[in-house]
């Protein structure tokens, strides 16, 4: 019980800090600063990918406060872009020219994450995916008979909830790319 209670306490601060800023390692004096590739200045990354650190730290905060979800202390709201598509997600009001379906496309790109490209290779961490498994393994065994207490606590609920804006999202996007595909437009996304 000490533990779910520290686990608790420690999401609500998680949740409640901004991100700390790590510290990046300088170059040498002696050794001139290579430039980036001009594509890539100032440490920008291509759109739609993170660093692998990015990731695991992600992937850690959210198997961390899992606990506190289950016990509905941390709550993750849906975002208005999702609601809107959940209304009616083969809308196309307000949505007349090319940029503008470019531009509601990207929108549901930065909640929903990268689109599906074909051709993309899918690359995996193994290591990675053993942590997380363990990680998850570990932290949801805190909570004994956590599927009855995340159906009393509204967290199995709010799941579904969610889990039906993403995938009304995810047509919404998938119809919006096939009348951005109809019209020939040329913008990207």
């Amino acid at each position: 019980m000490m533990v779910a209670a520290l686990a608790v306490a420690g999401a609500a601060q998680a949740q409640t800090r901004p991100k700390p800023e790590y510290p990046t390692r300088k170059p040498a004096a002696s050794a001139p600063a290579p430039e980036p590739p001009p594509e890539q200045k100032d440490g920008d990354k291509p759109e739609g990918e993170e660093s692998g650190w990015a990731q695991a730290r992600k992937k850690s905060v959210e198997i961390g406060t899992q606990p506190a979800r289950d016990v509905g202390v941390m709550k993750r709201q849906i975002p208005p872009i999702l609601i809107t598509a959940q209304e009616d997600p083969y809308s196309l009001k307000g949505l007349k020219t090319c940029k503008q379906l470019a531009a509601e496309v990207a929108s549901l790109n930065e909640v929903l994450g990268p689109d599906y490209v074909v051709g993309n290779e899918v690359k995996e961490n193994r290591a990675g995916k053993l942590a997380e498994a363990g990680g998850k393994t570990v932290i949801n065994t805190i909570i004994p008979f956590r599927g009855i207490v995340r159906e009393l606590t509204g967290a199995a609920p709010a799941d579904r909830r969610m889990n039906a804006a993403v995938d009304a999202g995810l047509a919404r996007r998938g119809f919006l790319r096939g009348v951005h595909a109809k019209q020939k437009c040329r913008t990207t996304f």
